[in-house]
């Protein structure tokens, strides 16, 4: 269990800086994602964040984007039980990438997030704004890969489900 004194040492860049990734960390850790602070060789996909043997690891020396972990966490979160313990660099099927963007949507609303921390102007390949522009309206892609799971509701579906609709989750890991 990482401490928020331990998640204040790492390089937190804007938007949410250390105030987002503490409390992303707490979520994280609350949902029964593993978190891991340790130096990294070689290099990330993603500056400071990435996957390794089943937990989000971070880079205390490296400048991180504090929505990418929610990202990452949203990879482990949405695929099998069997294939999350001990996963590293992940390969990821479009369903499950949509689905993980979808999944990190969820998680930066529950934590009260505003969508910027999640698609900074770094990230998603320039793409960022096109995803906060999808996810403005009830629904985003990844969304019904999320309800097929079981792990949350399309709002068409809600209703019918008795549940509340995403980006409420039923569950956060598949």
């Amino acid at each position: 269990m990482i401490t928020p004194d331990q998640v204040a040492q790492c390089r937190w860049l804007e938007p949410g800086g250390l105030a987002a990734a503490q409390v992303i960390c707490g979520f994280l850790q609350e949902i029964g994602i593993a978190l891991r602070i340790e130096p990294v060789e070689g290099d990330m996909f993603l500056p400071g964040i990435d996957v390794h043997q089943g937990a989000v690891r971070i880079d205390p020396m490296r400048d991180a984007h504090p929505g990418d972990l929610l990202h990452e966490a949203g990879h482990l979160a949405v695929i099998d039980a069997e294939r999350r313990t001990g996963a590293s660099a992940i390969e990821v099927e479009p369903g499950e990438e949509m689905a993980a963007i979808a999944w990190s949507v969820a998680a930066a609303t529950h934590c009260g997030l505003p969508l910027e921390v999640v698609f900074h102007p770094a990230g998603y390949r320039g793409g960022s704004q096109a995803l906060l522009e999808a996810f403005a309206g009830p629904m985003g892609p990844g969304v019904p890969l999320l309800s097929a799971w079981g792990m949350s509701a399309e709002p068409r579906r809600a209703a019918e489900w008795a549940r509340a609709p995403f980006p409420a989750m039923t569950r956060w890991l598949r």
